[in-house]
């Protein structure tokens, strides 16, 4: 090992003297075995720094989770008239909150769908594609039934979260959202 006096080098890595050394050893006197050494008492301290910051991420998921749930519902929002929706048509409104975005399909004459645009693989925004009769997730090749939100291919797992929708006066509006699992 190399021995030191307070902050400086008296032998290099290889065990000559400092003086005996080539002149960018002084410039850069770091020796590799000591840089490279870990103590176990900061390898303990970085395990349990690292497990705290896991602990304390899961949790912050789990509260955002609940206040999520927990919160009212915005009620019945306007989305479109019905007129102004051709079958096969596609609209994006934001429910229950302005960052939530959704899609608005008319089916045919009579059924519009709603679910939220986020798939639930990764959160990517769905694209309807009524002619399909599915939303297309582009990037993991997902697809979702149109009429049900359920995956139908891809790595998507779970279904889409359904908006309930009302039609009062010729006006479809949101009323509610629905997370489901299978």
């Amino acid at each position: 090992m190399t021995g030191r006096t307070g902050d400086r080098i008296a032998a290099g890595p290889d065990g000559r003297p400092l003086a005996e050394q080539p002149p960018w050893r002084r410039d850069f006197p770091v020796d590799t075995a000591e840089e490279n050494y870990v103590a176990r008492r900061d390898f303990t301290k970085f395990l349990v720094l690292t497990s705290a910051a896991f602990v304390t991420g899961q949790f912050a998921i789990l509260f955002g989770e609940l206040s999520r749930r927990n919160r009212p519902a915005p009620g019945a929002v306007a989305i479109v008239s019905a007129a102004n929706l051709p079958v096969g048509g596609a609209k994006a409104f934001a429910y229950p909150g302005e960052h939530d975005t959704c899609l608005l399909v008319r089916v045919d004459e009579t059924n519009f769908v709603a679910f939220s645009q986020e798939c639930t693989h990764l959160s990517c925004a769905v694209i309807p594609q009524p002619e399909q009769k599915r939303f297309f997730c582009p990037c993991h090749d997902g697809s979702f039934d149109l009429e049900t939100g359920r995956p139908i291919a891809g790595p998507p797992q779970r279904p889409l979260p359904r908006v309930n929708l009302e039609i009062r006066d010729g006006v479809v509006y949101a009323t509610g959202i629905e997370l489901r699992t299978l």
